[in-house]
């Protein structure tokens, strides 16, 4: 598989326009990754549907995938991954890492008592340890340590982790998904508590049942598993992409478009979706899709928090719709409160902004010019390409090879809303 979107790391050049046309929604990057390191725990067949294939993250697990003796064949939106013998418990890899390591090693480990994984990587979203995933295998009986560049763990003499209760300190998506992959092949019992229940925690949950794990959620409370000596192989269909899914929704209210988003999440963004109604997005929901019309966006006061409120990566998305708000908008993000760097790169378009502590306020309202900025990470990339959608002039978005981690065929889609770039 050749990665040609690490080939293209051309800047994107993006000039004013309305967003109005039909847009279909790809699978879920944030589902799709997990679903990846599940397919560590068999040795069957799997097959993925509305797999999100062009994505420049999912590109990269794949071959991580393929070091470690797995084999795939991707067609359109779908993904078919093979194994025949033992897989590699070392991930050697010199390229680009990504933070779903962490997983690759918790999969590794509850599977062959043993795994090696480069340090994790990903967007770099104020401090993000890994010391809850840490925590976790040790609760399950693996010894976890760091070496050199690496992080490692193993299980005693018999090589398989035993179940136990997990205590997560904080309602962590990652660590949740990877108490659940070591779980499904632990011995005995495992007890999640405070876990983070999402669609994407459901989506993997549900791939892992059909694969014959035995996992039980009892709401935010906690999920039980039932430990299995082995898995299946599954076909799975992975859920639509919310991100994206509100992506083009913010997009058609400031541009002043018209874009019907097809195979639409509603019940996924239920409060972002109360917050943006109120605040002037008028949507009109079909059965499968729901139609965007561009309308006069008000001021946005939110906390961003665990599902289902409002999650960390969509405040970069509302603070560029707060920007085209006449009125002061305020966001905090207690999860990550070092996540307003974005906001200096669209300073320098225009966007009047402040930080208090752990409070970004923004004075919406003021015209934006397009010049030179960089996208500090993928949600910041998406946010700078909407501001440039509503700029006078060019705007440049250095480092655009982050916003392909998560948006797939993403000048395709847009120039099937009318927009090149």
């Amino acid at each position: 598989m050749s990665n040609n979107l690490i080939a293209d790391s051309r800047p994107l050049k993006v000039s004013k326009g309305t967003l109005a046309g039909r847009v279909k929604l790809s699978g879920a990057k944030n589902s799709a990754l997990r679903l990846l390191a599940a397919s560590i725990l068999t040795d069957r067949e799997i097959r993925l549907s509305n797999f999100p294939n062009g994505l420049l993250d999912i590109q990269v697990h794949l071959e991580m995938l393929e070091v470690l003796g797995k084999s795939f064949v991707c067609e359109g939106d779908r993904v078919v991954i093979r194994q025949n013998g033992m897989l590699k418990t070392e991930l050697t890899w010199q390229k680009r890492s990504i933070r779903n390591t962490l997983l690759i090693l918790g999969a590794l480990t509850t599977r062959y008592g043993e795994g090696r994984v480069p340090l994790p990587g990903g967007c770099k979203l104020g401090e993000r340890k890994y010391d809850i995933h840490v925590m976790l295998l040790e609760r399950l009986g693996a010894k976890v340590w760091e070496e050199g560049d690496f992080l490692c763990a193993r299980v005693g003499s018999d090589g398989v982790l035993t179940g136990n209760d997990i205590y997560l300190p904080i309602r962590s998506t990652g660590a949740t998904e990877n108490a659940i992959l070591c779980g499904v092949l632990a011995r005995g019992t495992t007890n999640i508590w405070n876990p983070h229940i999402r669609p994407e925690i459901l989506d993997l949950i549900q791939m892992l049942n059909n694969m014959g794990a035995e996992i039980t959620v009892f709401g935010q409370k906690c999920i039980v598993i039932e430990g299995k000596k082995e898995l299946r192989g599954v076909e799975h269909e992975v859920i639509p992409d919310n991100m994206e899914a509100l992506t083009w929704a913010i997009g058609s209210v400031i541009t002043n478009g018209d874009v019907e988003i097809l195979n639409f999440p509603k019940n996924h963004l239920d409060v972002p979706l109360v917050f943006l109604k109120e605040s002037g997005m008028k949507m009109y929901e079909g059965k499968d899709s729901v139609i965007v019309k561009g309308g006069t966006p008000y001021p946005l006061e939110i906390s961003t928090g665990p599902y289902p409120g409002i999650n960390s990566d969509m405040q970069p998305l509302l603070a560029v719709y707060g920007a085209m708000c006449d009125g002061v908008s305020k966001i905090v993000d207690l999860r990550f409160p070092g996540r307003y760097a974005y906001a200096e790169e669209l300073g320098k378009m225009g966007v009047d902004f402040d930080v208090q502590g752990d409070l970004l306020v923004i004075h919406g309202g003021k015209p934006l010019t397009g010049t030179s900025v960089e996208a500090l990470d993928l949600r910041a990339g998406i946010a700078l390409l909407l501001a440039g959608l509503t700029a006078e002039g060019e705007t440049i978005i250095e480092n655009a090879w982050q916003i392909h981690r998560g948006y797939e065929n993403l000048q395709l889609k847009l120039q099937g809303l009318g927009v090149t770039i």
